[in-house]
């Protein structure tokens, strides 16, 4: 495990832990602004005692639209990823979709995630585990909590324990999302650290446009939600202009708003323990 991560991952929190905290934007769109939102988090959560995994996709694979933006090119969006977690010393995760994506995205970020729709793919979660990688493990929309331990079992079997899981809404209808609060213990029952993705749990898929709307003025609700349940971690999308983001912007915090919203949850924390 990279050292980076000592922090962060160490099982499932106690009391006495603060939660932590994956964000960045959707995707990364520029070099500049990369290094830009890397900066801001890693100040904020640094003053405010929060261990930080800075998040971006280096591409976007699973976009409705053909003419949806899916990235700046592989190799260079990677190099800049590596680039800001060495600049501040934080770790860095990014979304992969095949094995041979495992292994490239590897050589320079601390955690793969593997996206909500590929969670059941065998041969995905065995290249990933046998990275030996942080591998973050998104719930599918489709599957009960309790069916995550089955994914986390795949990882497992390459000798890798590195995992976290996250929450992000289960599909209501052809265009919403629910969270499911309970499914919160139920994989911490894994003995696993558990997070819930804030942003995209109040993603609007399947739009007639072929963009995804959101529900933005609901993430502090749903952040205050997820600290009460126990949410080992949060995972928020951020930007500092969210209507002009390239991607997902409908369901993103302006940048300028998550010091705040912290601060808030950082007080919950505390008044349950």
């Amino acid at each position: 495990m990279s050292s980076r991560m000592d922090s962060i991952f160490r099982g499932s929190s106690t009391a006495s832990d603060p939660f932590f905290l994956m964000a960045g934007p959707c995707v990364l769109e520029n070099e500049e602004m990369g290094f830009q939102i890397a900066e801001q988090i890693h100040s904020i959560t640094h003053n405010l005692g929060i261990p930080f995994i800075f998040k971006a996709s280096y591409k976007k694979a699973n976009r409705t639209r053909m003419d949806s933006f899916t990235g700046i090119g592989d190799t260079k969006a990677l190099e800049v990823l590596g680039a800001i977690g060495a600049k501040f010393n934080i770790p860095v995760v990014t979304d992969i979709h095949s094995e041979d994506e495992a292994r490239l995205a590897a050589k320079y970020v601390d955690v793969l995630q593997i996206p909500a729709f590929l969670c059941r793919q065998t041969e995905l979660l065995i290249a990933a585990g046998n990275t030996g990688k942080v591998i973050n493990i998104k719930k599918g929309q489709f599957l009960a909590p309790s069916s995550m331990k089955f994914a986390a079992e795949k990882i497992r079997h390459t000798g890798n324990d590195q995992i976290i899981l996250t929450e992000r809404g289960t599909t209501f209808g052809y265009g919403d999302l629910v969270v499911d609060f309970r499914g919160i213990p139920i994989m911490q029952a894994f003995d696993l650290p558990v997070v819930l993705d804030v942003t995209h749990s109040l993603q609007q898929p399947n739009q007639g446009s072929g963009v995804s709307g959101g529900l933005p003025h609901m993430i502090e609700t749903m952040a205050r939600a997820g600290i009460a349940a126990g949410a080992d971690g949060l995972f928020i999308e951020t930007h500092p202009e969210p209507a002009k983001a390239l991607s997902d912007g409908a369901n993103m915090l302006p940048l300028d708003q998550l010091e705040g919203l912290l601060k808030k949850l950082l007080r919950i924390r505390e008044a349950m323990h």
